[in-house]
C-alpha cells in the first residue's frame, strides 16, 4: 500500500487518473504547510511579533498555528484525511489573516519589510485558501 497515495483512493468504477499537476499541487501544498509549521518552532520570534495585540498570548498562538500547519500539511498528503485537512487549512488561513492585516496597517512595526510587500501579502491569503480547497477536492 502506498502510504502517501497523493492521487487518492481508487474505486473500481473510477476511470479517471488525476493528472500530474494536481498530484504535484497536493504534494507542494502539504510540504509547504509542514515546513511553515516547523518554522514556527525553529524561528518563533518573527511569528510572535506579527500577532496583533489583544487577541491572546503570542507564544501560545504561534505554537497552536504551527501545530495546525504541520497537521494540515500531513493531512493533505494522506488520502483519508485530505478533505478535512483542506478545510482546516482554509480555516487556518482565515484565522491568521488578521496578522497580515496588522502588518499592513502598522508598517512602522516592521521596518525590514517594504511597505509594498506588506500590502502584496493581503491578496495572497485568499489565493492560498483557494489552492488549499482545490488541491484537496476531486
Amino acid at each position: 500500500m502506498n502510504f502517501f497515495n497523493l492521487d487518492g483512493p481508487r474505486m473500481a468504477s473510477e476511470g479517471a487518473v488525476p493528472d500530474r499537476r494536481s498530484i504535484r499541487s497536493r504534494a507542494l501544498l502539504g510540504l509547504f504547510f509542514i515546513q511553515a509549521g516547523i518554522n514556527h518552532f525553529l524561528m518563533p520570534g518573527p511569528y510572535r511579533r506579527i500577532v496583533p495585540p489583544g487577541i491572546g498570548d503570542p507564544a501560545a498562538l504561534v505554537a497552536i498555528s504551527g501545530v495546525a500547519e504541520v497537521a494540515g500539511g500531513v493531512g493533505v498528503l494522506l488520502p483519508a484525511t485530505r478533505r478535512l485537512a483542506g478545510l482546516g487549512l482554509v480555516a487556518l488561513l482565515a484565522a491568521v489573516f488578521p496578522a497580515n492585516l496588522h502588518m499592513a496597517r502598522n508598517p512602522e512595526l516592521f521596518p525590514k519589510i517594504p511597505r509594498w510587500a506588506l500590502y502584496a501579502r493581503l491578496p495572497l491569503q485568499p489565493l492560498a485558501m483557494v489552492w488549499a480547497w482545490r488541491a484537496t477536492r476531486r
